[in-house]
């Protein structure tokens, strides 16, 4: 069984791109290197700036939550944007088409 997260964002003005981005690349690229993490991708989908990931287990993305960049990443973004999350069991990494539409059916508000 894997797990899948799924995340959007959608910045609350173009100024924090900047800021947004420095925490997204480097996020990003403690996600394609922790231990546990199968794949990792992020795209922009009308305006929101969306992130795909598959880890071997909750554990392990939990883990990624809470250290390095990505925390980093988490203790700024309320002033940068809004956004919501949706993670879940699955059999098969999904595609983002997939993804994306249980996200919307089921995100959570970060």
């Amino acid at each position: 069984m894997l797990y899948v997260s799924v995340t959007g964002l959608k910045l609350k003005s173009i100024w924090h791109w900047p800021q947004f981005a420095w925490f997204a690349v480097r996020s990003m690229n403690q996600a394609k290197r922790v231990a546990g993490n199968i794949s990792a991708q992020a795209r922009s989908v009308n305006g929101i700036q969306h992130t795909l990931s598959v880890w071997q287990s909750q554990a392990h993305m939990r883990a990624y939550l809470k250290a390095g960049a990505h925390l980093e990443a988490m203790k700024n973004f309320h002033h940068m944007a809004g956004g919501s999350t949706y993670g879940y069991d699955a059999g098969t990494a999904p595609s983002w088409a997939e993804a994306l539409e249980l996200w919307r059916k089921h995100g959570i508000t970060v």
